[in-house]
């Protein structure tokens, strides 16, 4: 296999999470092509990576909206003449774009028109039996790779460690004043803790420890950031719609620890080996902590579980009290154990 070509489709924490594929497939193929065909706001985690060739962006909320746009992107991805097209993640998008552009050998979950495959493997995901890392690092077995590594992947890009240390300077954030971060947004509500649970914990952190507090989300996000932001009493810095995903990376990498629900800038954070405090609701096995919770080995994962039969995630019936079940205490009392024991690192 000399040209190969990866898809992953979905949002930028399931990139991530599928990095190590990247690492595996080029141990493997030390001189093969191999490129990362990706959305568009997911580029910053795989432009630069070491071990691709070439990224491809797929915009079909722009771009290739259309049909025919849609079509003119496969017919240049023909030319490309990949060997192998290794679909991470099922949907009927991916796998009829790697058909239709004759990519010979195709390899993905047996779901959503799996039967274009040529190697549709069965799928358990939703089952929740592993991480999603290892979900991503098992289809590689099926064409003979067997990974050496889970370690995640996030390029440090030099403009962004450029205009973060001058921020984190101008902002007297230094070897005494430790950052924490909290990203109080997810992309579902059943995801979402409380936004005056998020002020709170970074009002007693800040009076407990001295640390400067960084409110982080996405530009659509913005409105949420300030919101919590407001709700702050003491002295903080809000970067919410400020920073680009490449950012986040030069953020994390100077940050002692962040603050967050389950979300993309979680895995970002382990990625640059920032600690972590994540906030579950979800419970099935599916959507929970055990498939999509922070690999970074120094983090703390808080899940409560109230006895649903079901996780119905958006359309919960019971005002999400999973995520009402963790406390503010508690929350404090993880950042409290994750801030003393890099001190003592330190």
């Amino acid at each position: 296999m000399k040209k190969i070509l990866v898809i992953r489709l979905d949002r930028i924490g399931d990139v991530i999470l599928s990095t190590p594929v990247f690492k595996a497939l080029r141990e493997a193929y030390p001189q093969g092509y191999i490129a990362a065909m990706v959305r568009p706001y997911a580029n910053d985690v795989v432009d630069g990576n070491p071990y691709i060739d070439e990224v491809i962006l797929y915009d079909k909320d722009k771009k290739c909206k259309s049909a025919l746009a849609t079509l003119g992107f496969i017919l240049r991805l023909r030319k490309n003449n990949f060997d192998i097209a290794v679909i991470l993640h099922p949907s009927n998008r991916s796998h009829a774009i790697a058909y239709l552009a004759g990519i010979p050998q195709r390899v993905g979950y047996n779901r959503k028109l799996g039967f274009l495959l040529t190697r549709a493997v069965p799928h358990t995901k939703q089952l929740g039996l592993r991480h999603e890392v290892d979900y991503n690092l098992g289809l590689l077995r099926y064409i003979g790779i067997e990974p050496s590594s889970r370690e995640l992947c996030m390029p440090i890009k030099g403009a962004s460690e450029v205009r973060i240390e001058a921020l984190f300077k101008s902002a007297g954030i230094n070897d005494y004043v430790r950052a924490v971060v909290i990203h109080p947004w997810a992309s579902c509500p059943s995801k979402r803790w409380s936004q005056d649970g998020f002020a709170w914990v970074a009002d007693r952190l800040i009076e407990r420890y001295g640390v400067k507090i960084i409110i982080i989300a996405g530009k659509d996000d913005k409105e949420f950031g300030d919101r919590v932001s407001r709700m702050i009493s003491a002295k903080h810095l809000n970067l919410s719609g400020e920073a680009s995903i490449s950012d986040l990376a030069s953020i994390f990498k100077r940050s002692r620890l962040l603050i967050s629900n389950d979300s993309g800038p979680v895995h970002i954070a382990c990625a640059v080996g920032a600690p972590v405090v994540v906030i579950f609701g979800r419970a099935d096995s599916g959507l929970s902590s055990a498939r999509w919770g922070p690999i970074g080995g120094d983090d703390v994962i808080l899940q409560k579980y109230i006895g649903c039969e079901k996780c119905l995630a958006h359309d919960c019936d019971r005002d999400f009290e999973c995520l009402a079940a963790t406390t503010k205490e508690e929350v404090l009392e993880a950042a409290s154990k994750l801030l003393t024991r890099s001190e003592k690192l330190c």
